[in-house]
């Protein structure tokens, strides 16, 4: 069972708590690795998520066979600055999209026998305007970050978080910017297309709303109260409980992306339970995998968001356990170990 979190500095204290992989099954799994029925190495990387994932789940011969693909929703004020080629009302409307099956994220998670769970988090309550205060309050971010620590399934054995909310590639620029510093211009992209003017009002709006708020950020958790937003919050609350229950997370795209690094940001090795799902097409999301110290399953040059990345990265940690799980060892098979 997940403890309540009934504070920010709570939420920092379980993300201090939060338990390790199991070094026997990690153990057991290389152990295990080691006497299959292939060259050493032969199987790549595969090996080494396999036996990441074991730990992780405690089994060294684990299997998938209940991931969890959650989708938050959340409206930011500082679309009133224009950051967006799309209005704030595509949010809901996609939702609604998501709940009638709609959406690639759909297809994605039924493709890898994900259960799919939507979340719209206040949406007829957008973020504030970051450039003119804060984007939430303690109290609000608290809410956000309870929204997603609660909706992860404790049966799942596999969660990819994935969001939608016009506005948020300005907030996980921002995000970026602010807890790894550089120009507001390296880590802002054109999001969902907008133009060359578009693209210089956005590295504007990034840069005056980290300037404004800097002094006052501390660790992740007072970065996503200033510049952050609801969904933003809750995947990052959702990464944060599937650490405290030992289910592994694939990480998304850019604004995915940011979520975790606030939980980095806050406490070192928060995301040791994660992997990058993908590398998109956002030229700062490869900066941000840099900074977590990622490197992406896949690269495809997508740039959608709603976990879809994730989602699709799902079989390729399914088959890294198929193999590792299903595959004879040289003593089963009767052939000689080399």
């Amino acid at each position: 069972m997940l403890p309540q979190i009934s504070s920010l500095d709570d939420f920092r204290a379980q993300l201090g708590a939060a338990p390790a992989a199991d070094a026997s099954a990690t153990q057991g799994a290389e152990a295990r690795n080691g006497q299959l029925t292939k060259p050493p190495g032969a199987l790549g990387r595969l090996e080494d998520l396999a036996i990441w994932y074991a730990g992780w789940r405690g089994s060294d011969r684990p299997a998938i066979t209940a991931p969890q693909v959650i989708v938050f929703a959340g409206n930011h004020g500082v679309t009133g600055q224009g950051v967006s080629a799309f209005p704030a009302e595509v949010t809901a409307q996609m939702v609604l999209n998501f709940e009638h099956g709609g959406a690639a994220i759909n297809q994605l998670a039924e493709f890898a026998g994900a259960r799919m769970d939507v979340h719209a988090l206040d949406l007829d309550r957008p973020t504030q305007d970051f450039t003119k205060a804060p984007a939430m309050s303690e109290a609000e971010l608290l809410i956000a970050l309870q929204a997603g620590w609660e909706a992860v399934d404790p049966t799942a054995d596999l969660l990819v978080v994935g969001e939608m909310g016009i506005g948020n590639t300005t907030a996980a620029a921002a995000l970026s910017c602010a807890l790894f510093g550089g120009a507001a211009a390296d880590w802002t992209g054109r999001g969902t297309g907008v133009d060359d003017a578009g693209l210089a009002n956005k590295s504007r709006v990034v840069a005056e709303g980290v300037a404004l708020h800097g002094p006052q950020i501390k660790d992740g958790l007072d970065a996503l109260a200033c510049l952050g937003g609801r969904e933003i919050a809750a995947m990052a609350g959702a990464i944060a409980a599937a650490r405290m229950l030992r289910i592994p997370v694939i990480l998304d795209g850019y604004i995915c992306c940011s979520a975790a690094a606030c939980l980095l940001k806050t406490h070192e090795g928060a995301l040791d339970h994660a992997v990058a799902g993908h590398k998109g097409a956002e030229a700062a999301h490869v900066m941000l995998l840099d900074k977590l110290g990622k490197e992406p399953l896949l690269t495809l040059g997508l740039r959608l968001g709603e976990g879809s990345g994730a989602a699709l990265a799902i079989q390729i940690l399914k088959g890294a356990i198929a193999c590792h799980s299903g595959m004879a060892t040289f003593a089963e098979a009767g052939v000689t170990d080399g």
